[in-house]
């Protein structure tokens, strides 16, 4: 009976230690992040990615924003491994005064996709529109999400996106974005062991 209760306990303690202790910095579920976006704007944008390879004061770490009214034409592009971040961003930013036109239009659309296995979300939101053409495509299986966005809108658009390492690890990478005015996006996120979407 002793012996049983200790090896109880120790099982407990074990368990315990399992749960409490930080986790590697190696991704269990998510692999490689892949992400490359386009944007041309006339108007109006408030936008900020977050990337990292581990919690805390672990890893590598990337923040990157933008915000404020002018004509601004940008790409970047991010690869996210277990130990490392690569990221450029090419723009041009042409600083004009931009008030937000009110607008009548009660036409609105919005898509949000989860793949629960890999820990991502994908979501987008349209309102106030003139007009919007748009183009997504998304794929998802348990080991692997791909979600491209490819819109072209007068109105507000508003984009975001989490990956996760799996359904309950630390994030990986975190973007939102609201994007008002004559705007050509495009937004491309490839999760899994390969890097999906390569460079444009």
């Amino acid at each position: 009976m002793f012996v049983a209760r200790r090896m109880l306990m120790l099982s407990v303690v074990i368990l315990l230690m399992a749960l409490l202790c930080p986790a590697s910095a190696n991704f269990t579920r998510t692999g490689n992040v892949s992400e490359h976006s386009f944007i041309h704007l006339s108007g109006y944008m408030d936008e900020m990615k977050i990337y990292q390879t581990n919690t805390g004061f672990s890893g590598q770490k990337l923040v990157v924003g933008t915000q404020g009214s002018g004509m601004v034409t940008r790409t970047q592009t991010a690869y996210v491994t277990d130990d490392e971040i690569y990221f450029n961003e090419w723009g041009v930013f042409d600083y004009r005064p931009y008030l937000v036109e009110s607008s009548e239009s009660d036409l609105r659309n919005a898509l949000c996709a989860k793949n629960y296995a890999m820990g991502t979300v994908m979501s987008e939101s349209y309102s106030d529109l003139t007009y919007l053409i748009k183009d997504t495509t998304i794929y998802q299986n348990d080991s692997v999400s791909v979600y491209q966005i490819g819109s072209h809108l007068r109105g507000t658009a508003k984009i975001g996106a989490r990956v996760k390492d799996g359904p309950t690890g630390a994030s990986v990478m975190t973007y939102g974005g609201t994007y008002i005015g004559d705007v050509m996006i495009r937004e491309e996120i490839g999760v899994g062991d390969v890097f999906y979407l390569t460079c444009p």
